[in-house]
């Protein structure tokens, strides 16, 4: 019996370790390969890949991207611009669409995957840590633990630039918030920057062509952050209207 209750915990763990270990190796071992130096210089046998096997090579960038941030492994922004580069150049009205959606399929996928383990493996044992810590991550975990703030918090930690992703995975994960929310705020919440990447992954051919580096500062731009940020106060509306209405006994 207690060899059972002491394996129990360390077996809990194991995908988190796994997760820790592939991304310590990885972070070593895949510097040179995701890179925008690599893409540069692999561009024209991926073009001739994905020419040749489109549905292949969809299937397998959306389950690149899913390990990349379900290990967090370096590269997040290198395959998001791989995205656009590789499918987001579309004979439609809506050019970026194709790479937009692998890119947020992908990442949602990864995120899914990272939340289940950290759910699975730390549970409440980590919660309670948070409970008695302070800071950022402290008030974002008190803050979706309201579950009628859940959907208003889960889409302003996917909005806000200033939150870092694997934060926005974890949190969620050790505070009950359900799997199917957390999976629809966050494809629906990284898809605003996943479309300006994409964008900008779309356009690297003449980036190429220039022998330039892509601007990723574009996110930063006022006629990008602008309307990125008035989603923020949308999501971010309902927990004013709540304090306001509970400062004034409404």
């Amino acid at each position: 019996m207690t060899q059972t209750t002491t394996a129990t915990p360390l077996v809990r763990r194991l995908p988190l370790i796994a997760i820790v270990v592939v991304a310590l190796v990885g972070a070593w071992a895949l510097r040179d390969y995701l890179s925008f130096d690599a893409l540069a210089r692999n561009r024209e046998a991926l073009i001739a890949f994905r020419d040749a096997n489109y549905l292949l090579c969809a299937l397998g960038f959306m389950a690149a991207y899913a390990a990349i941030v379900a290990f967090s492994l370096p590269g997040a922004t290198i395959a998001t611009l791989t995205g656009g580069f590789l499918f987001g150049t579309w004979p439609t009205a809506f050019p970026v669409l194709p790479g937009a959606l692998f890119n947020v399929a992908g990442a949602t996928t990864g995120a899914i995957l990272l939340f289940l383990a950290a759910r699975w493996g730390l549970g409440q044992a980590l919660a309670t840590r948070m409970d008695a810590s302070d800071g950022v991550v402290k008030r974002i975990k008190d803050g979706i633990d309201d579950e009628g703030n859940q959907w208003s918090m889960l889409f302003l930690i996917r909005l806000v630039p200033a939150v870092p992703f694997f934060v926005a995975n974890l949190v969620p994960a050790l505070v009950g918030v359900p799997l199917h929310r957390f999976a629809v705020s966050t494809f629906f919440g990284i898809m605003p920057g996943a479309v300006v990447y994409t964008s900008v992954g779309a356009g690297l051919g003449e980036v190429f062509a220039r022998g330039e580096t892509p601007d990723l500062g574009i996110i930063f731009q006022p006629a990008i952050l602008l309307p990125i940020l008035g989603l923020c106060l949308l999501a971010a509306l309902p927990l004013v209207l709540k304090a306001v209405r509970g400062q004034k006994g409404l």
